[in-house]
């Protein structure tokens, strides 16, 4: 780009001093086309930046512009910088840089100031009673367990009363989606007709014109199950559920500011609960003289009644490994080692995991959120050590088996001698049968005949086991003969005159 000097040169040297094109070009070293552009510039030329693509900001446009319509209410110390705006969408996913982040809130905040003094305008709705309820997430900051944590808090908020529900989970997962669905339903007491929604992907699969939308088939499972009707929105419009989306900043003004601390998710949630029914107490935003409890009470009979609760899990197919465990979440469990090598069905919930195959349950395990953890039930490999005893002493599943301090004791005594891990396999196998509780008094026993070996542990375990003996009838005479028969020895005598032949 050249300068307004250079172009009034230009100008000058080709009308007034008759050169050429080509000569101007040459002696300013420029080029022809540069020349020509000159010659029809009346003013300095001024450098119109395009449009720069953010592909990798795409997917976080939505989320992006709602974090800010909801700061936009929040008073300006307590928004959030484009820096920090920036360091959340990274705690979310987002791989690119800072600048584009910068520029789209700088867009986002001029937009809103092109016009000072006029806001944008919406139109009043009123919903009928037991009609609507809007739905969505939000990140919190908590300390469960001493631990500063950040959590994902599931917000629903009934659109005629008013009446907010809040539950919290590690994540945001489509298993998370149903838990709370069902705790909230459970809250309310009944399912309302319409729940609202972002375009979240535990809900849709693709978006189309308009309101079309392709929801997720086992979101869908649960929207048949409960006979609501699932909608939409329309992207980058969260004044459709504004509802819900201003819930999101008070409740993290009322409950979560200060940062609040408890033992675990379980007392976090059970907190949550009571104080959705307090808050309840507060005026209603437009009928004042009545209190959001009031306007709750007059919607819930409007509810359809919950029948039968719905079986939130999300199920996956996969082989079982050699080495009995199935992976899930980034974690591995157990599975009874009879099903190495075939394959199961793992069925997440927001707290279990269950694996199944064939129509029955193989095994439950609560549900871990860390990485790279092994959650395994030392029962499951019992088959393994009937044929390979030694790895009772070494094996990953029983080096943190928490047993009865009797069994620990014996356990470690056998272990001492010769094929004592044999003898507790046994143990173990007998066990499976008779009961663990047989197995603690049979080590109680052992240990106070002071004789601790494989075959008194055996022994005592078995009579343990052994099925009660009948007991003896007592106290019922025998009965006795009207005619009892006289002894006639003489009959034997008789015998010995009989002749036998030769």
């Amino acid at each position: 780009m050249i300068g307004m000097e250079f172009i009034a040169e230009i100008r000058r040297r080709h009308f007034v001093g008759g050169e050429s094109v080509s000569a101007i070009a040459r002696d300013l070293q420029l080029s022809r086309p540069t020349v020509r552009k000159a010659l029809t510039a009346l003013e300095e030329p001024a450098y119109k930046r395009r449009h720069q693509p953010c592909p990798k900001l795409d997917d976080f446009r939505a989320r992006l512009e709602r974090w800010l319509d909801v700061e936009y209410r929040l008073p300006r110390r307590q928004r959030r910088t484009a820096r920090r705006l920036f360091e959340g969408l990274q705690a979310e996913g987002y791989r690119g840089s800072y600048d584009p982040v910068q520029r789209f809130v700088k867009r986002w905040k001029a937009s809103r100031a092109s016009s000072p003094g006029v806001a944008q305008a919406f139109v009043p709705l009123a919903f009928p009673p037991g009609e609507t309820c809007q739905f969505d997430w939000s990140r919190e900051a908590v300390e469960l367990g001493g631990i500063p944590q950040t959590v994902k808090l599931a917000h629903f908020r009934l659109a005629y009363s008013r009446q907010m529900f809040l539950v919290a989970y590690p994540r945001e997962a489509q298993e998370m989606v149903f838990d709370a669905h069902i705790r909230a339903f459970a809250f309310y007491g009944g399912v309302p007709a319409r729940l609202v929604y972002d375009n979240l992907k535990a809900v849709v699969d693709t978006i189309f014109a308009g309101k079309e939308r392709q929801f997720n088939r086992r979101f869908l499972a649960l929207a048949n199950h409960y006979l609501f009707e699932p909608v939409a929105c329309t992207p980058e419009s969260g004044w459709e559920k504004g509802q819900v989306e201003n819930q999101v900043g008070n409740v993290r003004e009322w409950l979560f500011t200060p940062c609040p601390k408890f033992a675990g998710l379980a007392q976090l949630n059970a907190w949550l609960e009571t104080r959705c029914r307090e808050l309840a107490a507060r005026p209603h935003p437009t009928a004042e003289s009545r209190a959001v409890a009031d306007c709750f009470a007059e919607e819930r009979p409007l509810l359809r009644p919950v029948t039968a609760s719905f079986d939130g899990y999300v199920e996956n197919s996969m082989r079982v490994s050699s080495t009995c465990l199935v992976q899930a979440d980034c974690n591995r469990y157990s599975v009874p080692a009879e099903w190495a090598g075939q394959v199961v069905s793992t069925r997440l919930t927001a707290d279990t995991l269950r694996v199944v195959a064939d129509g029955q349950l193989l095994a439950e395990h609560a549900r871990c959120f860390g990485r790279g953890q092994m959650v395994c039930n030392p029962w499951h490999y019992l088959p393994v050590l009937e044929k390979k005893p030694g790895a009772l002493r070494h094996g990953a599943p029983f080096r943190e088996w928490e047993l009865p301090a009797a069994i620990r004791v014996v356990r470690d005594r056998l272990l001492r001698h010769p094929k004592g891990d044999k003898a507790f396999v046994e143990a173990l196998l007998l066990a499976r049968e008779a009961g663990f509780d047989r197995l603690e008094v049979a080590c109680e026993l052992t240990l106070k005949s002071g004789v601790v070996t494989g075959p008194v542990l055996l022994n005592t375990l078995r009579r343990l086991a052994e099925p009660a003996r009948p007991r003896r009838l007592e106290g019922v005479p025998a009965p006795a003969l009207r005619l009892e028969p006289v002894a006639d020895c003489g009959r034997y005598d008789s015998l010995r005159e009989v002749r036998h032949a030769h």
